[in-house]
């Protein structure tokens, strides 16, 4: 296969919360590829020496002095340049969808930093732009490659398909392809831009199966506090229903006069409201709080839960998850999953034979899944077995990256 030089951007690269971006360009770059990591927005590096391969060589677009770097490539490149700006106004006066007069304006801002990025691009000799998120980071990726010529791709996600789209449906008319991370992305597209179906590729967010060592439920020491531990990985925002899932378990403790502990690895705007929450419940000491925590800590996290549980749900700005990477590693872990029926998690988590699917807004079914998942050890065990199946079966990243460099090499021959 001819491993030609491609980009990768994203709007923080690396996030230490988005695996499902550098693993990506881990692998691709293990197989050969000469992969540039772009970063829209400068960033000040975690201290995870595990991300440190990742910042080496990384490009940021919206550094000092942006702007003034793509003037110079305006006048570098003038014919280009001329394509690419009269575009980003094309696009501002005629996005084709909805669009705020904000947005309009940032969408030729978004053609200069195009311009700007290019003019990195280009000395790397990159002939393919790969873009993760469909708002900002495509926007940037799509004028890039108009101005270097060459073809671009992008996966969208959940956020930025929802609250924070802009020129969607010109993007996807203009892609070689489209990377779908589940079906229902695809069907979305289609519904959106027709034209060429064709371009729709369903390529999940994998996840290393290798490295994530499946341990079954039934062969686990039992517990001598005897207290069910249930484990949450999320961003604290409304979406992801972790406030549902602390009333859910102060019922059932109620209930049944259970003992349970919940573990929230995560930080994000909800994070007071949690707390008001469990404080008014009286189950404070029931939650340990962990905040943000490193990747290298889940394993060990989702090793000692009894239950994985996410019950998402779509929140007040219409705003959903996609397949969150989690529950892909809780499942290969053999952690037994409770998860929110939205959009495309069903595709991956199949209600009762790899996990229990709930609506996240009712309270009654996220009790009723905590309470199956407890009391039916031969349940727990075949969940695992499922999920781990499910996961190996089309969520490995092996898969998902053969598939990515298919297309990539399709892209080039016929850009």
């Amino acid at each position: 296969m001819n491993m030609f030089p491609i980009a990768y951007i994203a709007g923080y690269f690396p996030l230490r919360s988005e695996t499902f971006v550098y693993r990506e360009v881990r692998e691709l770059r293990a197989r050969g590829w000469r992969v540039t990591a772009v970063s829209l927005n400068t960033i000040r590096d975690q201290h995870d020496e595990t991300l440190a391969d990742l910042q080496k060589g990384r490009i940021f677009c919206y550094e000092p002095g942006w702007f003034f770097e793509a003037i110079i490539e305006i006048f570098a490149h003038p014919v280009c340049a001329f394509r690419t700006i009269v575009a980003g106004i094309q696009d501002l006066l005629n996005p084709r969808e909805t669009t705020s007069g904000r947005d309009r304006v940032k969408s030729l801002g978004q053609a200069f930093a195009g311009l700007k990025l290019a003019a990195d691009l280009r000395k790397n000799g990159v002939r393919h732009i790969h873009c993760h998120f469909a708002h900002a980071p495509a926007s940037v990726g799509m004028y890039a490659a108009m101005q270097l010529g060459v073809p671009f791709s992008f996966t969208g996600h959940a956020n930025d398909l929802f609250q924070r789209r802009l020129l969607l449906k010109k993007k996807l008319n203009r892609a070689k392809f489209v990377a779908c991370i589940s079906d229902w992305h695809r069907e979305f597209y289609r519904a959106i831009e027709p034209s060429s179906p064709a371009r729709y590729e369903v390529i999940r967010c994998g996840v290393p199966i290798e490295h994530w060592s499946f341990q079954d439920p039934a062969l686990k020491a039992p517990r001598i506090d005897g207290i069910l531990q249930v484990l949450t990985i999320a961003r604290l925002v409304e979406k992801k229903g972790v406030d549902m899932l602390i009333r859910a378990l102060h019922a059932y403790g109620a209930k049944s006069t259970r003992s349970w502990k919940l573990t929230i690895a995560g930080d994000g705007p909800m994070m007071d409201k949690l707390k008001e929450i469990a404080h008014h419940l009286a189950v404070s000491h029931c939650i340990d709080w962990r905040g943000a925590v490193t990747n290298e800590i889940v394993p060990q996290l989702l090793a000692d839960a009894d239950v994985f549980a996410l019950p998402c749900r779509t929140d007040q700005s219409g705003d959903k998850d996609g397949i969150p990477v989690v529950l892909m590693e809780a499942m290969a872990c053999g952690t037994p999953v409770i998860a929110g029926n939205v959009a495309a998690i069903s595709e991956l988590v199949e209600n009762g034979k790899s996990g229990l699917l709930v609506d996240g807004t009712n309270i009654d079914e996220v009790v009723n899944a905590i309470e199956k998942l407890d009391r039916d050890p031969p349940l727990r065990k075949s969940l695992a077995a499922g999920g781990r199946t499910r996961v190996e079966a089309e969520f490995s990243l092996t898969h998902s990256v053969s598939k990515l460099e298919k297309l990539f090499g399709t892209a080039d021959e016929r850009g």
